[in-house]
Parts: structure tokens; sequence; C-alpha cells
């Protein structure tokens, strides 16, 4: 969702440095929140950078031990700093920095209790949400859904920040590793911030490509089958570096 900013005087109030502060379900290696929260500051500010969201829309997350690094609500990203770490638990409570946790809380936690997911990240980019208003599910229009486990869903509307609109996304997540959230935008997942984002900016192109291809006129898309696209996952499964 878009979360609202913060008041001026508010998102610069100095704060003080909490990776030493840190409650019970709390990471124990500060080094590694640490490490964590600026890979964490740096995905987010990508987002930005690659207009996937505007202002302080869409979030980011990542799994350090027990503990769960989240974005604040309302904080632009460029006004982040090392001292504004944010962590909870994966039962919501907050275990690190005194700033509120994104407003979509409930879906980063519904990924990692229901996943093996190390990194989660939210975004409203404007192809996939174009599309998450048209159909159901995106049209095979690229082998590439196959990196994503296979045709993306539309996970069905619900009030954003909601337990509604996390079960909803389950359900579209099912054997997937990112899905469109309907007049939303999109979630991804990995086993790292890289990979999560990486899924997420493929699943952005495809859309693209899609709406690009419906919109000439007289013209129908052509689409792959689902034996082409299985083919696709299985050669998928061996890409690249081993």
């Amino acid at each position: 969702m878009a979360e609202q900013r913060r008041g001026a005087r508010d998102a610069r109030e100095p704060r003080e440095d909490v990776r030493g502060e840190a409650g019970p379900g709390a990471p124990d290696t500060k080094d590694e929140v640490a490490r964590a929260w600026d890979e964490l500051v740096a995905t987010a500010r990508r987002t930005v950078a690659d207009g996937l969201v505007v202002g302080t829309s869409g979030n980011v997350s990542v799994r350090v031990g027990d503990a769960v690094l989240v974005t604040p609500t309302g904080v632009p990203y460029e006004r982040l700093a090392p001292g504004d770490v944010v962590g909870v638990g994966l039962d919501g409570r907050q275990v690190l920095g005194s700033l509120r946790p994104t407003s979509e809380l409930p879906m980063h936690l519904a990924v990692y209790r229901a996943t093996g997911a190390r990194a989660v990240v939210h975004t409203h980019a404007v192809h996939a949400t174009a599309v998450s208003t048209l159909v159901p599910e995106l049209p095979l229009i690229h082998y590439m859904a196959g990196a994503l486990g296979g045709a993306v869903r539309v996970a069905p509307y619900a009030a954003y920040g909601t337990e509604e609109l996390a079960e909803n996304m389950l359900g579209a997540l099912a054997d997937r590793t990112a899905c469109l959230l309907q007049n939303h935008g999109t979630i991804a997942y990995g086993s790292s911030l890289t990979q999560a984002y990486d899924r997420t900016a493929q699943l952005e192109w495809m859309c693209r490509v899609w709406l690009t291809a419906s919109s000439v006129p007289g013209l129908t898309p052509a689409l792959l089958t689902r034996e082409q696209l299985a083919e696709a996952e299985e050669r998928l499964r061996g890409y690249g570096q081993q």
C-alpha cells in the first residue's frame, strides 16, 4: 500500500542506534544485523530508482535468524539511516528499533511462516498493477514465468495491511515465488534480497510485455502452452553457474 509520509520534523528527528538494543528474539550478531539492514535499505532505494514504487509505497524485508528486518512505515527510503533498524519476531512483536514497521507486515510475516523465504519485496509496479486489474492470472507471454514457479496468479483484492490480504496472497503464492495483488501491486520472495528483487523486476517486465503486445489493434499475442512452460521450468533449473 502507499505508505503515508511522516511530517518533515518527525522524519528528521535524531534516533538512537538500536542495533545494540536487542530485545528477546532479536538476532544475536550486531554485525549481521548491520549488514542486512544496509542491504535492505539499498534494495528499498533501488525499487524507487527503478520506478517500481513511488515515494514510500511498497516495502522490503529480510530475515536474520529468528527476526525479520522491515522497512518502517511512512519514512522516505533516502532518509533511512543505520540507527533506523526495525525488526520484528515471526509473531509480529517488535524486537529492534522504535520506528513502526510497515503496515504490510502481515503479508511479509505470512510469507516467512509459510515458506523458506529469506527476503520479501512488495511493490506497486505500474505494469504489474495494471495487469492485476485485468485478468485472474498473467497470460503465459514468456517462459520466464517458469522462474517464478509457473503461471503468475492474481490474489483477490483485500484492504492493505489486513490478514485477509495476507491469506489471499498465500493462496496465489501456492507453489510460486511471486504473485500479483489485485488493484494493488506485486509481492515476491527469495533466498536473498537480490533474488527477491530480481523476481520482482522479472514479473514487472513480463507484465509490460503482455500489455504492450495486447495493445496492438487487430492482433492477439501468441501464448505458451502449459507443456512449453513446463519444459522451460525444467531447463531453467540448470540455468547459470551451478
